[in-house]
Parts: structure tokens; sequence; C-alpha cells
């Protein structure tokens, strides 16, 4: 039996994989800051603070796999507090990344990402995911720690809580029977289920043509924001009110998150300058001059 460490996996996506783990017969470690509502009797919880390292390093002992889905995700939570999103989104992700470099027996680290890493939207949640894959990439080159990124779209399900956008509409729903939404609500959106998401994040696992890859997953059908209200209201019986709000849908991408935005730096030289040579000669003797005083 093969154990996999989940940090995250008291959270809505990770406890999904957890169970799908437990299903296929893992020994599933859930390494979290609070015990899961969702924990089965087969499967270990430890309370674990990403930022110390020590205890990181401790929990993945005897792992072949380890999944980190622990991260500041939602989008305008990240916008307003950036220090606090790269702290765990970043360093956080790099303390787990090192804990299995040392481990010699981990034989592959799954980040979960997101579309928004190759975005211009997404602000910076999006660039602190960019960041993680990066260094998740080069501990692979530079220490051969075999990795997947998964890149998930627009999740939905059961154990949603305020972090997700269709909870927060359902939540809306129930309680003001109002809809809103920023826009035109022309955005297109690949929602996915958690549940079909987990199965598919436990099947790369078991596929070796997914190491060293980025996947994405998401749905498989497009909905405009506005259909997705008028689908919750028809299934509410049209007893709800739909309203628009004039704001822009800060940081949230439309139709795609990817973008091409190269970066072109000006080039400026100076007018005059100093000689080469005679730089040189001038650091050469300002060396000489300190090793002389010593």
């Amino acid at each position: 039996m093969k154990k996999v460490v989940i940090f995250g996996g008291s959270g809505f996506l990770g406890s999904y994989v957890a169970d799908e783990f437990t299903r296929r017969g893992y020994e599933v470690v859930i390494a979290d800051i609070s015990p899961s509502s969702y924990l089965q009797p087969t499967q270990r919880f430890v309370n674990i603070n990403i930022m110390e390292m020590a205890e990181v390093v401790e929990v993945i002992k005897g792992s072949s796999f380890v999944y980190n889905f622990v991260a500041i995700a939602n989008l305008d939570e990240a916008i307003h507090k950036p220090i606090n999103t790269f702290a765990i989104n970043v360093m956080g992700n790099l303390n787990i990344l090192e804990a299995c470099r040392q481990d010699e027996g981990i034989e592959r680290f799954i980040y979960a990402s997101s579309a928004y890493a190759l975005s211009s939207d997404g602000s910076f949640y999006g660039i602190s995911k960019h960041s993680s894959e990066k260094l998740t990439e080069e501990y692979y080159k530079r220490y051969g720690l075999k990795y997947t990124v998964i890149r998930y779209g627009s999740l939905y399900g059961e154990r949603a809580s305020h972090n997700n956008y269709i909870y927060n509409l359902l939540k809306d729903a129930l309680t003001t029977r109002q809809l809103e939404y920023k826009g035109d609500g022309e955005d297109l959106r690949e929602y996915i289920h958690a549940a079909d998401a987990a199965k598919l994040s436990v099947d790369i696992i078991e596929d070796p043509q997914y190491e060293n890859e980025h996947i994405i997953l998401t749905g498989i059908e497009k909905l405009k924001r506005l259909e997705l209200l008028i689908m919750i209201n028809e299934i509410m019986n049209n007893t709800l009110e739909i309203l628009q709000i004039n704001e822009t849908n800060m940081g949230h991408y439309k139709i795609t998150p990817y973008s091409f935005h190269p970066s072109v730096a000006k080039k400026l030289v100076a007018n005059p300058y100093i000689d080469l040579g005679q730089g040189l000669l001038e650091c050469i003797q300002t060396i000489h001059n300190e090793l002389d005083s010593e």
C-alpha cells in the first residue's frame, strides 16, 4: 500500500482527492491546519503549518506521492493581500518542494495550479501560481524531483465554501433570492465537478505519461455566466431576481485565461560613457588597494 500525503486535504478539492485515493486502496494522510469534515476512518489527519519546514519534512516520511492544494485561492482576497498570498502560495510550496527533495522515496510531487497561471488576469493569485509552477519545474531540472502540474479550471461541488463562485451564487439564491453579476455576463467558463476533477487527479499518478507534464482539468461544456444564473433561477422555479452590477469584474478573464504579453525592454545607452578598459583599470586599482590594506 503506497502512502500519499495531501497538503490541504481538508479543503474543497483536496477532500475529494483524499477520498478517491482511499477508494483505490492507498494509505492517505491529510496534512492541514484544520481537521477534515469528511475524514474517513482509514485516513489519518496531521495538523500542520506548511510554513514550518520541520513539520513538512516529518509528515512526508515514507510517502510515495505528495500533493499540494494549500493556497490563498480567492481571487479578491489575493488582490488585497499580496504578501500573505505569496507567503502561502509560493514560500509554502517551496517548503514542500524542499522537503520532497530531501526524501529519496518521493516518486512524484503534484502541484495544484490554476488556469490563471498563464494569464494577464488573476493579479497576485495568478502570479503566485505561475511562480510556484516555475519552482516546481526547476526542482526537477536541478534535483530530479518528478512532478505533475495540474491547472484546474472552474470547480464546483457540494463541499465548496465561500471561496467558490458557484457556492456563493447558490447561497445568495437561497438567502437573498437574488443573483448578481458584474459586466455583461458573456464571460465563458467550463465548470467541472470536484469529484470528477479528483478522479482525474488520481489517474495521473497511475500513468507515467503524465510525469513532468502540465495538465489542464476543466469541464467539457462552455457556459456563459448569465446562462449559469438563468439555469439556477430555473432550478429555483424562476423565483429569483437577476441583477446586473455596473462594475468591472476586476482580475477575472472573459473567455480564456491565456494571454500573450511579451516583455519588451528599452535600451538606454550612456553618452558619454566610461571606456571599458578605463573602467576595468579603475576597478583593479580599487581591489588592489583593498588587498594591500589587508
